[in-house]
Order: structure tokens, then C-alpha cells, then sequence
């Protein structure tokens, strides 16, 4: 039996009324997640510092930065300094990813990793050992409110087993399309950590259903 840690992400949040949204997330979620992308490593570009700054002053609850860039590293002093928990770089945007992982908790910040949906999760055999997450991609990265794509369940299985027999510590995250239809095929693949953005943000009732993708689950 476990909870589910939510974390819903700010790219589906009301960008007008961003103080708002950021005070409902603290009552109820478990992190609020960011998607920093530079229209490079994907084709988009989502937000840059001054917002981070702006909703790292309201958050309450543990934030964390998925960043799709390239050249990660520049920007780990700055998030460090900004208040970030945690930080997921891509195995497909790092050359040095050991490297990269160890800057991260240098910093004294939580270090994850994160794999597109094509990437196969045998090659995160080694860096599992170092890594405190893996930030598993259930749609293609770039926009908000695509659909969960089905074969990410049979993937996010075999990570646990990946994980169970080589850092049994090293959490799992699931990112795109997460709702309240998949969750539970989700949870019960090995999912601890869920991303939950349009889900979340379209819901008539946000903190509702946050809470309704908490339910612990057997």
C-alpha cells in the first residue's frame, strides 16, 4: 500500500494568475514540477528565470526542474540559489551524464534522470546507481495535454525490476498524459512519482482531483 506523490506542472497553470495557482498547488500536491525546455532539445520554449524566481517566492511544498536543454549544467548554481529541490537532466541531452548527475548533488539537490519515450531503459543500468529518480516520458516532450502512450507501461516494469536489483532507493516518475483513467495502471507498474499538468489545471476542481490521484492503491 502507498500514497502517490503528485506533482502537478506549471506549464498547464493560469500564467496570469500564476501566484494563485501556485498557493492552490502548496495545500494539496506533493512538488510542484517545471518544465524548462529551449526550443533546442525540444521544440518548444516554455519559461525562463524571472517566472522560476516568481513561483519558487510562493511555493511551500518541494520544487523541482525537468529540464529538456541542452548544456544542463549552466543552471544548476542558479537553481540551487533560486530554492530547487531537484533537478532531471535527459540521458539523450548529456555527454558527460555521470558528470552531470553528481554536479547536481554536489549542489545538495536531489539528481534525476530523464529518457524519452523511444529510450530504453536498459542503458540507465549503471547511472541507476547514482541517480535519486528516473523521470520516465509517457508522450513525446515539448507541449502539454498529449496523450499517455500505452507501450510506457510495460517500460515503467521492467525500470522497477532495473531499479529493484540495482538501487532499490532510486524513485520512478512518470510525466505526460497522466489522468485519472491510466493512474492506477500506472501505480501499479512501479510509479511513484506522478507528473500531472492539464489533468490537473482543466479539472472544474484541481485540488479534488490532486487528491484523487493521491489515493493509495494496493
Amino acid at each position: 500500500m502507498k500514497k502517490t506523490q503528485v506533482a502537478p506542472s506549471i506549464l498547464s497553470a493560469n500564467f496570469g494568475n500564476l501566484e494563485r495557482d501556485v498557493k492552490m498547488i502548496n495545500s494539496c500536491a506533493d512538488i510542484i514540477h517545471l518544465d524548462i525546455m529551449d526550443g533546442v532539445f525540444v521544440p518548444n520554449i516554455s519559461y525562463g528565470t524571472p517566472v522560476i524566481q516568481a513561483i519558487t517566492k510562493y511555493a511551500t511544498i518541494p520544487v523541482e526542474a525537468h529540464l529538456m536543454i541542452v548544456e544542463p549544467q549552466k543552471f544548476f548554481k542558479d537553481y540551487k540559489k533560486f530554492g530547487l529541490d531537484s533537478i532531471s537532466v535527459h540521458y539523450e541531452a548529456c555527454t558527460h551524464l555521470d558528470r552531470t548527475i553528481n554536479q547536481i548533488k554536489e549542489l545538495g539537490m536531489k539528481a534525476g534522470v530523464a529518457i524519452n519515450p523511444h529510450t530504453n531503459e536498459s542503458l540507465l543500468t549503471d547511472i541507476i546507481k547514482v541517480a535519486d529518480y528516473i523521470l520516465v516520458m509517457s508522450v513525446n516532450p515539448g507541449f502539454g495535454g498529449q496523450s499517455y502512450i500505452p507501450y510506457i507501461t510495460q517500460k515503467i516494469s521492467r525500470l522497477k525490476s532495473l531499479i529493484n536489483s540495482n538501487n532499490p532507493s532510486c524513485l520512478i516518475e512518470v510525466d505526460g498524459g497522466v489522468c485519472l483513467d491510466n493512474i492506477n495502471e500506472i501505480v501499479n507498474a512501479g510509479a511513484d512519482i506522478v507528473v500531472a499538468g492539464s489533468s490537473v489545471f482543466n479539472s472544474e476542481e484541481p485540488q479534488k482531483t490532486i487528491k484523487q490521484l493521491q489515493l493509495i492503491r494496493d
